[in-house]
């Protein structure tokens, strides 16, 4: 038998499949067992940080993933609190103002009906007393920070004509702690914040940090923020009912917001911005309100309301 002649093409054909073979096993060789090993693990401690982390938001039910403890929120808010009270000083009511004693009020009754629902829910400890801090100030709006603070803007009362109106804003703050929203934001926050050293790690000119952070805002910021107002929305329902207040009040004071704005006229559109509009938070609580007026039209409300309007009677005669 005679051999093949020993060309250059049998040459090159042989380095060929020499560098494929080599090549291969090369490239098995550049994934030792350690980097294996410690992508496992990656992943093994990644998703059991993400389990052990979710949590369930009462009455809607909503899954999410929370890292911080109500705990440490309530310290946060806390020193904020002591922050701006400092802050505003000079423009916080005095508690013998009518409206500091309106507030407190119907504070007293939501902040009750809050223990009931935290009971009902197994919530942890929110046995932290409420603090309602009247601010003079032009601007329309209250917010609330963890461990029960709620601040609310003499602006708002444009809006507020009434105990029910006044309820309907309270309990929409009250709601956002119950929810553990502000912890909801700081763990979202501190993903965030790591995925964008990631990137700026993977890509130092800063193209994919630059397209990152814009796409997360527009994508699961913002979408984020208005499903969290909403819930607040829901469950600030639900105690103002609990607490004996005419859950249909809400819907009076979004639609007077409304009316004063032009109907959304200028604002942005809803997709980019941190709040659902005036029509569609109008809308989901035309579907959440039968629910709450059976808790609002339950017996032992009518004896309540009927103590309420005394104390106010009482209230008008004190600090006419």
């Amino acid at each position: 038998m005679f051999s093949r002649p020993f060309t250059f093409r049998t040459i090159r054909r042989n380095l060929s499949s020499q560098y494929y073979y080599k090549s291969k096993n090369s490239n098995k060789q550049q994934l030792p067992p350690y980097i294996c090993v410690t992508a496992a693990s990656t992943v093994l401690a990644g998703g059991y940080c993400y389990y052990s982390f979710l949590d369930t938001v009462p009455l809607t039910q909503r899954s999410r993933w929370i890292a911080t403890s109500p705990i440490w929120e309530n310290e946060m808010g806390d020193a904020e609190y002591l922050n701006l009270l400092q802050h505003f000083q000079r423009d916080i009511l005095p508690p013998n103002h009518r409206a500091s004693i309106t507030v407190h009020r119907v504070g007293a009754r939501i902040a009750k009906a809050a223990q009931e629902f935290s009971r009902e829910y197994n919530l942890q400890d929110n046995s932290q007393p409420f603090t309602y801090t009247i601010v003079r100030s032009d601007t329309a709006n209250a917010f609330v920070l963890p461990g029960n603070h709620v601040f609310v803007m003499t602006g708002l009362f444009k809006y507020v004509r009434n105990e029910d109106d006044l309820a309907a804003v309270l309990g929409h703050e009250v709601a956002h702690t119950l929810a553990r929203h502000a912890g909801e934001r700081i763990s979202s926050s501190a993903i965030m914040s790591l995925l964008s050293r990631l990137a700026l790690l993977l890509d130092p000119s800063g193209i994919l940090f630059a397209i990152l952070m814009p796409t997360s805002t527009i994508l699961r910021d913002l979408p984020h923020s208005r499903t969290q107002e909403s819930e607040a929305d829901q469950i600030g329902l639900d105690l103002a009912a609990r607490a004996c207040f005419d859950p249909r009040a809400a819907k009076r004071v979004f639609q007077a917001m409304q009316n004063d704005t032009g109907h959304g006229k200028g604002n942005p559109p809803e997709f980019l911005s941190t709040h659902p509009s005036h029509q569609s938070r109008i809308s989901r609580l035309d579907t959440w309100e039968p629910g709450a007026m059976q808790v609002y039209r339950r017996d032992h409300c009518r004896v309540i309301r009927q103590q309420m309007e005394l104390a106010r009677q009482l209230a008008m005669e004190r600090h006419p």
